[in-house]
């Protein structure tokens, strides 16, 4: 063999090498099909529901879209207003995170810090089975349930209100919340916990005061998938809220919001292109839109508050 050849081969990567670097060239571009999916998926969302609304726009001013506080596009003479659909979807949003928050945090701080290994077992399985519960029967519990109850105390409430149905909102966010903060305090060192006591700090005082803002980047994005799950909800607000568009921030009224109002419009048979079937589009947008601006507001919080600490 001359020393030409024998350098070639030496210099030639082995067989094995170049299989080696296939596969790995090949799982680079599955993953990131999978990445780039995810974001064209969203993409196109974006683009088909804009596309959509830009024919509303075209007889409908932005103006009178964003500021009118009249909705009845169906209706005769059109009243294209969306405030009465914000204002409900707002209303139900605040009270089922008025529920939420306080409970799920508190008890992902309690799964956390105090409960045994046995009170996890029985109490991570009844979370999960909440978390599974479709949407619709927390619709009827709202409306069949819940409702009759709260007429108990308040004997002036309607058969259809925002109260109800926040409260069941809340009541089904509450396993997301608690799932969620729970595993962001359970990462937190114990190095930080120990030195809590050997400060001479209580157990809740470190729960509260060390290992809440120390897990606060989770947390806080655990509050805001609730805020974007509580303003997508469907089927509880279209059930026991009632489908009357009213600018109203009283729980005790009934109201549509945005996500009820295209299960509304959504079953009937209009035609495509009409300006009625066009305002679906509209709406999804907004809605769309205003989910974006929380999950945006979530990453925000979460790198900040990951550096901080």
């Amino acid at each position: 063999m001359t020393i030409s050849s024998l350098s070639e081969a030496i210099a030639a990567p082995p067989r094995k090498q170049v299989i080696r670097r296939l596969k790995e060239r090949f799982i680079e571009s599955v993953l990131f099909l999978c990445a780039f999916s995810c974001v064209a998926v969203t993409i196109a969302i974006m683009v088909i529901l804009g596309t959509e609304s830009i024919g509303l726009f075209k007889t409908v001013s932005l103006w009178e879209f964003f500021t009118g506080t009249e909705w009845a596009p169906l209706f005769e003479p059109a009243k294209y207003g969306i405030l009465p659909l914000v204002c409900g979807t707002v209303t139900t949003s605040a009270i089922a995170l008025f529920v939420a928050i306080p409970i799920g945090t508190t008890i992902a701080l309690f799964l956390s810090e105090f409960a045994s290994q046995k009170v996890r077992v029985w109490v991570k399985p009844i979370l999960e089975i909440l978390a599974g519960v479709p949407t619709v029967v927390y619709g009827y519990f709202a409306l069949l349930f819940v409702t009759p109850l709260l007429q108990i105390v308040l004997p002036d409430l309607p058969g259809f209100n925002m109260l109800a149905a926040g409260l069941v909102m809340g009541i089904m966010i509450v396993p997301q919340i608690s799932s969620m903060s729970e595993d962001a305090m359970r990462s937190v060192p114990d190095e930080l916990r120990e030195g809590s006591y050997a400060a001479g700090a209580t157990k809740l005082q470190t729960a509260w005061n060390v290992v809440f803002p120390a897990a606060f980047s989770g947390v806080s994005s655990s509050y805001i998938l609730g805020i974007s799950r509580a303003v997508g909800e469907t089927m509880i607000v279209s059930i026991a809220a009632g489908l009357q568009p009213t600018i109203s921030f009283n729980p005790m009224d009934s109201a549509a919001t945005m996500t009820a109002y295209i299960v509304q419009v959504s079953l009937g048979d209009l035609p495509h292109g009409s300006t009625g079937y066009q305002t679906i589009f509209a709406v999804g947008f907004l809605l769309v839109s205003m989910t974006l601006i929380f999950n945006t507001i979530g990453h925000w919080l979460k790198r900040r508050y990951r550096e901080q600490y």
